[in-house]
């Protein structure tokens, strides 16, 4: 049995959550496999909307086991709202939610860190999330990191105080900045108590044990592909491997264990924060994108970058995840179209390529444009690929013949039922 991944091929914010939710009924287990809670996945179904930024998306399916990878970093305190509202949304979750003992805690000093790292970049503000998330990975590769496991350990106290010690002392080199530390901090041990009264298993020890035993295992991941810290648009990127080689040291499986990879792309293109957008629209146009789009982080709330299509960018992705098949979504949010663009090439240094240059954010390019017709109106009626009209499905027969994968779903809307399967393009294992 292999372990399908679903993720992002862009700069997050593709649609994750609700792809993760149809797909989870072929599954036994969904499982994180990065990320922290700088991710927001945003799942709509029965009129009511509910955003998860810890927990996988598979929790709404009642017979699924949820494990919150490795990988993860985790804020005690945000996941503790998380699992309130699940409460509120009577979901059962205790029985389902698994958490890896090998995930690193984000502490209150690490989100005071990140604070007052990014105050002090001034304009060269990377445009983080103020989670906590760099700092906490930096912990770990530095060695120096706590994690879920060792709450359980006789000395956890000594070693929370050390690291906490560690980070004052950092902090004296950086602006001062408001943080209430006393109070983050007793928030944050009635939230680690908890999290110790989750299922606290042993990560790569269980998902391989599951594996052998034949269950079918989805590996969600977190942001987009462009964020990766090694591939994406550095040093604008997020702090862990978002693309399918996270997926083994996230969970601690071997590589042969890779089936399906599913990729997820927006019919447009948005981005938050600072950093690259070769297509970002600057005008009316990115305005209209952005508010028929709700394009607002479901993390941070802040306005998201719009702009067209990225063909070179979702084919740079692509190679380097290995996609198999590909999910469209939001292409509901085109439909006031009267004409929409798709980048098919790029323009720099006197060529034009459809490769990325090494140094995205201080190359100067012009994206290279493709005209489509508009189809001018709504989509909610389609259930079949052929119900959508001649201009959409020719537009995304068009990507799909400039990316060579398959597009075997696309969503029309943001409510769980409104996603159109292309059956004849499917080839999926169940």
């Amino acid at each position: 049995m292999t372990i399908d991944v679903i993720l992002g091929l862009q700069w997050g914010d593709e649609g994750k959550g609700k792809i993760v939710d149809f797909l989870a009924t072929q599954y036994d287990i969904v499982a994180r496999f990065q990320g922290g809670p700088n991710a927001g996945h945003t799942l709509k179904f029965d009129g009511k909307k509910y955003v998860l930024h810890t927990v996988p998306s598979g929790i709404f399916r009642t017979d699924l086991l949820n494990l919150i990878g490795n990988g993860v970093v985790i804020d005690p305190i945000t996941l503790v709202k998380e699992l309130e509202n699940l409460d509120k949304a009577e979901v059962e979750f205790r029985s389902r939610l698994l958490v890896a003992k090998k995930a690193h805690l984000i502490l209150p000093t690490h989100r005071l860190l990140d604070a007052a790292n990014e105050s002090a970049k001034g304009k060269e503000k990377i445009g983080s999330t103020l989670k906590g998330i760099g700092p906490t990975y930096m912990d770990k590769t530095g060695r120096n990191g706590l994690r879920v496991g060792d709450t359980l350990l006789p000395d956890f106290m000594e070693r929370y105080n050390s690291l906490k010690n560690k980070h004052l002392g950092l902090l004296e080199a950086l602006p001062s900045i408001e943080f209430d530390l006393e109070g983050e901090e007793q928030k944050w041990f009635v939230a680690l108590d908890t999290l110790r009264s989750l299922k606290l298993v042993d990560g790569e020890y269980f998902i391989n044990k599951m594996l052998a035993e034949g269950k079918k295992i989805l590996a969600e991941g977190a942001q987009g592909s462009m964020l990766d810290i090694d591939y994406g648009t550095y040093p604008f990127v997020t702090s862990s491997n978002t693309v399918t080689a996270g997926v083994c040291s996230g969970l601690g499986v071997a590589p042969q264990t890779i089936g399906q990879v599913i990729g997820i792309t927006k019919a447009y293109c948005t981005r938050v924060g600072s950093g690259p957008f070769p297509t970002e629209l600057l005008d009316e146009t990115g305005d209209f994108l952005r508010n028929e789009g709700a394009e607002f982080g479901s993390t941070t709330g802040r306005p998201r970058r719009c702009g067209w299509i990225d063909l070179p960018q979702l084919k740079y992705t692509i190679m380097l995840n290995g996609v198999t098949q590909l999910a469209i979504t939001k292409i509901d949010v085109l439909n006031k179209f009267a004409e929409i663009k798709a980048a098919m090439h790029y323009s720099y240094d006197g060529k034009v390529t459809d490769e990325l240059p090494f140094d995205l954010c201080g190359i100067p390019l012009e994206p290279v444009y493709q005209d489509f017709e508009g189809w001018q109106q709504q989509l909610e009626d389609a259930k079949d690929f052929e119900d959508l009209p001649k201009a959409a499905q020719a537009y995304l027969e068009a990507l799909e013949t400039y990316l060579d994968v398959p597009i075997t779903m696309v969503s029309t809307g943001p409510e769980r039922e409104s996603l159109i399967l292309k059956e004849m393009m499917m080839d999926l294992p169940w």
